[in-house]
């Protein structure tokens, strides 16, 4: 009899132990929230797909900084290939620059270097070992998009625009947020909730 009750005590202490490590785990992988709009960012430098490392402050454009989350092997991302690479041409000229950052811990650099490659991809893709800036950022998903005037000042945190296929866009959040930037205007839509696929941290 005392046998048994040690043995359900024993169970038992070994279900809590496992339901204290669960939560424990839960807790420690939990993603930080993001900055409040109009924080200011501080530089960070990461490497790019060729082990060259690159701050911020020296990929900037003059009049601001679009940084997308982006992965190699996730559909939604992929989607958006095309609108990001357009993005990146139609606002280089007007002074934005556009900078992509993989922080998936399962795709390495030579794979981000063949998927930007294969998709044309002409704008500088940076990788977040450890997903530090995507963890200081709070960054989610792929795609996740944030936008910093020429201060660092967040403007803009969320979806590039409202859908997945191209065909049923109904409003380009990221390119209103940029268009009201370049004139002067004050945004209006300062979030719009980024959805994709989840960023895959170590």
């Amino acid at each position: 009899m005392k046998t048994r009750n040690l043995s359900i005590l024993l169970a038992s202490l070994f279900v809590i132990a496992g339901a204290l490590f669960a939560s424990g785990a839960r807790a420690e992988g939990e993603v930080p929230a993001p900055p409040a709009i109009g924080a200011t960012i501080e530089d960070f430098t990461l490497p790019d797909v060729d082990n060259k490392d690159h701050s911020l402050k020296s990929l900037a454009g003059k009049n601001g900084t679009v940084l997308l989350f982006i992965a190699v092997q996730c559909p939604v991302s992929n989607a958006y290939n095309e609108r990001m690479e357009k993005l990146a041409q139609d606002y280089k000229a007007r002074g934005i620059a556009v900078i992509g950052i993989n922080a998936n811990a399962a795709e390495d650099a030579a794979a981000v270097k063949a998927h930007a490659s294969e998709h044309k991809l002409s704008f500088t893709i940076l990788k977040d070992p450890g997903n530090k800036i995507a963890d200081k950022l709070g960054a989610t998903v792929t795609p996740e998009a944030y936008f910093l005037d020429a201060s660092n000042k967040l403007l803009y945190h969320g979806r590039i625009d409202n859908a997945r296929n191209a065909a049923q866009i109904e409003t380009s959040d990221l390119r209103n947020v940029l268009d009201a930037a370049l004139a002067g205007k004050p945004i209006e839509k300062t979030e719009a909730r980024a959805f994709g696929c989840s960023i895959k941290r170590a």
